[in-house]
């Protein structure tokens, strides 16, 4: 067994689908896209262009698919923190993979009800 599996407590799911990020701690705090590679309850993996420090504090919202959510657009809304940043390349593109820890999350349906 690997060192990364034995810390995984949670199963985490090949999901791909568009995340907003901002890092609080940055000067201005700007928001950036990206793509989710995977997911479970207490953490994430996703793919962006700019550069975000390891350690920082982070928001992040994430609009599930409508096959996911029956048909409803279903927002997630979490906070968590960035524990590693790393180059890869995607599509022959240099881009960065973050790994963050979820510390807490709302789910919010379009209908504005939330879980």
């Amino acid at each position: 067994m690997s060192r990364m599996s034995e810390r995984r407590t949670t199963r985490r799911y090949d999901l791909s689908f568009p995340v907003t990020i901002r890092v609080p701690s940055q000067r201005r705090a700007e928001t950036q896209t990206g793509k989710t590679r995977d997911v479970s309850t207490r953490g994430i993996y996703f793919i962006i262009d700019q550069d975000v420090p390891a350690g920082s504090d982070l928001d992040m919202t994430m609009m599930l698919p409508t096959e996911m959510s029956q048909g409803a657009e279903v927002l997630v809304r979490a906070t968590g923190k960035i524990l590693r940043v790393e180059p890869r390349t995607e599509g022959g593109d240099a881009r960065l993979g973050v790994a963050a820890v979820i510390e807490r999350y709302d789910i919010v349906r379009s209908d504005g009800v939330r879980n």
